[in-house]
Order: structure tokens, then C-alpha cells, then sequence
């Protein structure tokens, strides 16, 4: 919003042309997003309180230590939407499709999740929606957002598949690509909501998602940054760097009251409409592959779970002592800020070979 009533007034006063440069209103949007938590997050954790009345929200696959944080509210993911989306429309292009087509994603992932939250907070349970009816809330989102990505970009990188560590390599996908770019944001979504079970462990692994991809985000909309590293040069979506620099301010001042022991759990509408948006904003930017790298960690705890029910199905037999993996090392006796923080290493770690593949080519 600023952009487009500010930026034209830089010919009568030079101050107003910061606001037509990505990188001073990707940082416009950090500070925004991080400005709201601080100031929202106390009022929305005392209602959240207010709405549980009691109700226990601790699930009964985990580890029973878990039952120390009986009390402690979900749907903290809502502080998230509200600072993310909040600080999106202030700093973008609201003219650039894609930061709608993104924006579709996370409110409506993220709505889901409010939906499956709410009533695990007000209905004295801590099962919330049936896993089907999300799933086809997801799908239906997800199918309007892949169209809605193929008919505003141009061909072939509409319906195509980037390879990393190739350059000039588009796989063409034709009509397979909807389901793809589905499964793309559906996978992602559910990925992040599996990792979301110790106080601090999703966000961080998020926040480093969300910077490495706004990095990307960047250069791929720059034709000179694109040529030079022989990727695919799409046009506007480096206005999907100020949408992670929105995700890392909210996610640093969820963290503050997520941090152990947090005073608040991110629940579905924060894992959801997270997941969503970095499936989304990879597929924008033709690099869905990459994002199984940079968020192996969120694929790491889904194999996990897919291993996990795979055995005890076929041989009756676990492999793990309890999945999701962060789980089984909860069972192992590592103390949870260990897990959480040797997690996020291995997130750092994965970041880092995933962006080399911009390069390596």
C-alpha cells in the first residue's frame, strides 16, 4: 500500500523513492510484523486463555512429559496471520499478482487451521477438524493458487519444472503441473504442522525458509542477478521478498512468547498457513525442488512419520520410538531445548547447501 501511495511521490521529494526499492520495504516489513507481535501478542494470549476455558489441548501420541504444558493455549499462529498479513499489505505491491496468489495460500491454510484450533480450544478436546475436511479445504485452496500462478505467468515456465544444479533445464509438466504445484503446498502445509510439536521447534526452521526464499525470491525477479546465475528470470516476484521479510518479523515475535517454556503453541493456523506459503512462494519461483532442501527438516519429520506407520502396518514393528523424529528422540531422553536447538542447526545446515544450488549449475 505504501508503495503505491508513496512511491509516486518521489519526484517532488527524493525521501519518498526508498519506498520504490525491494530491500528498504522488505525491512520496512520485518520491523512491521515484529512491531505488531510485540504490541498484539500479550492481548491475543490472554484472549486465547479466556476462549479455552479449561479445555486441554496436550494430544495423546506424545510423550508424556508434555503433560506439564496441560493449560497452554494454541492457536497462537493467529499473531502470526495478523502481523504477517498486516505488514504484507502495508509494504507490497499490491498491484503484483503474486503476492495475492501467496496471500490466497496463507489466509486460507491459515483459516483452516483457525477453524481446526478453535475448537480444540473451545470444544474441550484435542482433536479439532477431521483430517479429511482439511485436507480438502487445502486441496481446494491449493488448485485455485496453482491456476490462478499459471494463467498470470507466461509460458513455459508457467507448467514447467526447474531442475537445480542444471542450467537451462525446464521439465515440462503440461496439465500434470496443477497436482504437482498442490502437492508442492499441501506437503509443505502438512510438513511444518508435523514439526510443530516442542516449544520453539517449527518457527525457527520457518524463519530460515522464509529468509533463504526471499533471497531467491529476489534474484529470480531481477533479469541482470537471474542471467548472471543462469536461472529462470520471472518478473515480479521479487515482491515476494518482502512477504518472507513480513514472516520473519512475525516469527521472531512469536518466538518471544513460543520460546521455552512457551506461553503460547503455534497450533494449525500458523503450521498450515506457513507450510503453504513457502510451498506456494517455491513454486512462484520455479524452485519446488529446492525447497525439499532447505526444508529437509520439515521432510526429515514426515518421512519419519510415513516409515513410521509404513512398518508397524506391514511387520507390526516401529522403527522409531515414536514419531514424528522429534518424538523418538524425546523417548531417546534428550532434553527438549537439546532437540530443539540441534534441529535447528540441521536447518541452518540443509539452508545452506540449498541456496549453493543457485550457483552450482
Amino acid at each position: 500500500m505504501l508503495h503505491s501511495l508513496l512511491s509516486p511521490l518521489a519526484e517532488d521529494m527524493q525521501f519518498f523513492n526508498l519506498f520504490r526499492y525491494l530491500t528498504f520495504r522488505t525491512g520496512g516489513a520485518v520491523m512491521t510484523a515484529l512491531l505488531i507481535s510485540f504490541l498484539l501478542g500479550p492481548r491475543v494470549i490472554d484472549w486465547l486463555k479466556s476462549k479455552q476455558g479449561g479445555a486441554s489441548n496436550i494430544r495423546e501420541d506424545v510423550p508424556d512429559t508434555h503433560l506439564k504444558k496441560a493449560g497452554t493455549p494454541t492457536m497462537g499462529g493467529f499473531l502470526i496471520l495478523v502481523a504477517l498479513v498486516g505488514s504484507t499489505l502495508l509494504w507490497s505491491d499490491l498491484s503484483n499478482p503474486y503476492v495475492w496468489i501467496v496471500m490466497m495460500v496463507t489466509l486460507g491454510f491459515g483459516g483452516i487451521g483457525f477453524a481446526d484450533d478453535y475448537l480444540k480450544l473451545t470444544k474441550r478436546n484435542s482433536k479439532g477438524l477431521p483430517g479429511r475436511l482439511k485436507l480438502l479445504g487445502q486441496t481446494v485452496i491449493g488448485i485455485s493458487a496453482a491456476y490462478w500462478f499459471v494463467a498470470v505467468t507466461p509460458e513455459p515456465l508457467s507448467t514447467s519444472l526447474s531442475l537445480p544444479f542444471f542450467k537451462d533445464v525446464l521439465v515440462q509438466l503440461s496439465w500434470f503441473f496443477i497436482p504437482f504445484a498442490l502437492f508442492v503446498m499441501v506437503g509443505a502445509s502438512n510438513a511444518v504442522n508435523l514439526t510443530d510439536g516442542l516449544d520453539g521447534l517449527a518457527i525457527v526452521p520457518v524463519m530460515i525458509a522464509a529468509a533463504c526464499f526471499g533471497f531467491i525470491a529476489y534474484l529470480v525477479g531481477n533479469s541482470v542477478y537471474a542471467g548472471y546465475l543462469q536461472i529462470n528470470y520471472i518478473a515480479g516476484t521479487g515482491e515476494l521478498s518482502v512477504i518472507c521479510g513480513a514472516i520473519l518479523g512475525a516469527g521472531l515475535g512469536f518466538l518471544w512468547y513460543n520460546a521455552p517454556p512457551a506461553m503460547v503453541f503455534m497450533g494449525d493456523t500458523g503450521s498450515l498457513s506457513l507450510g503453504g506459503t513457502l510451498g506456494a512462494m517455491s513454486v512462484i519461483t520455479k524452485h519446488e525442488i529446492v525447497l525439499a532442501i532447505i526444508g529437509g527438516l520439515f521432510v526429515l519429520e514426515t518421512v519419519s512419520v510415513i516409515v513410521q506407520v509404513l512398518s508397524f502396518k506391514l511387520t507390526g514393528k516401529r522403527v522409531f520410538a515414536m514419531a514424528p523424529l522429534h518424538h523418538h528422540f524425546e523417548k531417546k531422553g534428550w532434553a527438549e531445548p537439546t532437540i530443539v536447538i540441534r534441529f535447528w542447526i540441521i536447518a541452518a545446515i540443509l539452508a545452506l547447501i540449498g541456496l549453493s544450488t543457485l550457483k552450482l549449475r
